[in-house]
């Protein structure tokens, strides 16, 4: 179980219902995805498409050039690209609940 689900069980347990953001949230916000590995390296990049169009990038690069897998280099791009997603998702919430209190 990671982290993320540990969290939001917790939230659920507590009761906690104020307006928020949930995982199924993060990955509804996802309409498509692309992978780029550079030539000769180990750097990976995932950018993830957002249902308005807005593209979020995230990287990985292995130090070592033995270790590198293009798999887990994408699986780390793009939970990398995924977790900057909730800063621009919460954002866009907070505008809403501020626009409802105006």
């Amino acid at each position: 179980m990671n982290s993320e689900t540990e969290i939001e069980r917790e939230i659920q347990r507590k009761g906690l219902t104020a307006p928020r953001l949930t995982p199924a949230d993060i990955d509804a916000a996802i309409r498509s995805e692309q992978y780029h590995v550079f030539a000769e390296t180990t750097l990976t990049v995932c950018c993830l498409t957002l249902q308005n169009g807005f593209n979020v990038t995230g990287e990985s690069a292995a130090a070592s050039p033995e270790n590198f897998d293009e798999e887990i280099g994408r699986k780390i791009a793009r939970e990398n690209a995924r977790n900057k997603i909730w800063a621009f998702e919460g954002y866009r919430l907070k505008c809403q609940l501020a626009a409802g209190a105006a």
